[in-house]
């Protein structure tokens, strides 16, 4: 494989805020939020960085969202604590293929993951009843170990880069910070959205204009933290 070309050290700025947003939110930067933080001028100037990165290899960029930013697997694999959302596509069947199974270092053994089906109301989201399904992942690919995979359901995280179909590896976790995002449990329901908690309830926020936010009131309804994203598993490729 070629080296991916040097970057200038405007690129490498923007490189390096598009990984630090994915490993601390589960999600990549807006233009704007770009510019805002780089001191460009505009948006525009953060895009023209993007698509320099792109033909430089280091991202994929995917129209139609305002999120649409994707880390290359070798970027991610060589960026420290890089890529929650280094999405690998390509087909699986019991274990991930292609680039997931491709180069496993001797020193860093394969992860069997289960694969979370439909979760009933009241027990744990790990009950056998509820596994499908093992897939065997490379570690590298994910910001941190992930302890099982989701499929995911409907189009609400769309502009984060999550889509209908894809497996989203999640570490078990009771705790979130604002802005994480996370697997939720809504009684028999199990959601994915980015989290904020606010002094008097929870909102579990969509990353799509078409669906509202989910407020929650833990003290009087059925509510519990599952876990965090950890990375993102594409099983089909974009059209």
């Amino acid at each position: 494989m070629p080296d991916t070309p040097k970057l200038t050290e405007r690129q490498q700025q923007v490189l390096q805020l598009v990984e630090r947003a994915i490993a601390q939110t589960g999600a990549p930067p807006t233009r704007a939020e770009i510019a805002a933080e780089l001191g460009f001028k505009s948006a525009n100037a953060a895009e023209e960085h993007l698509q320099a990165l792109a033909r430089k290899g280091a991202i994929e960029l995917v129209g139609g969202t305002s999120r649409g930013i994707r880390l290359k697997s070798d970027t991610a694999r060589r960026s420290l604590g890089a890529s929650l959302m280094g999405v690998v596509s390509g087909a699986v069947s019991g274990a991930v293929s292609g680039a997931v199974s491709n180069a496993v270092s001797a020193s860093m053994a394969p992860l069997s993951l289960p694969l979370v089906g439909r979760v009933a109301a009241g027990s744990p989201i790990l009950a056998q009843e509820h596994i499908d399904q093992q897939y065997t992942v490379e570690p590298s690919l994910f910001s941190r170990k992930p302890d099982y995979l989701l499929r995911v359901r409907g189009m609400s995280m769309r502009d984060a880069g999550i889509l209908d179909g894809d497996l989203l590896a999640v570490q078990q976790a009771r705790e979130a910070r604002n802005g994480q995002i996370v697997v939720a449990r809504l009684g028999d329901e199990v959601t994915v959205k980015r989290f904020l908690r606010t002094p008097d309830h929870i909102e579990l926020l969509p990353e799509n204009p078409d669906f509202k936010p989910i407020i929650v009131h833990p003290e009087s309804e059925p509510f519990e933290l599952e876990g965090l994203a950890v990375g993102l598993i594409r099983t089909t490729p974009l059209s």
